[in-house]
């Protein structure tokens, strides 16, 4: 399994809307995606620091998603919460329980 971890700075007083559009825009289509195997979302509302992991069955799945422009054109529906362009950084998943 692989994780794209995105690392994100919110808007003070944003946390509440990144958690929605994450739950409410985000999460529904990432479902229909291809070797979508979960997603979390950590938040710090004091620091405005984020966390946007998704999970993939495959590195090639992960890496599709990203050039059929899914995850860009998903990432813009964050920008009115982000304070900061958001950075990703994959991952292979070495344990999960």
């Amino acid at each position: 399994m692989y994780a794209r971890v995105v690392m994100v700075m919110i808007r003070q007083g944003k946390t509440e809307g990144t958690v929605e559009i994450f739950q409410d825009a985000l999460i529904p289509v990432l479902r229909e995606q291809a070797g979508f195997r979960g997603a979390r979302l950590l938040t710090d509302a004091n620091s405005g620091k984020g966390l946007m992991i998704t999970l993939w069955e495959s590195e090639a799945q992960m890496r599709a998603n990203e050039a059929s422009g899914f995850f860009r054109e998903q990432l813009a529906r964050f920008a009115p919460v982000l304070s900061a362009p958001p950075s990703a950084e994959h991952y292979e998943v070495s344990v999960s329980v």
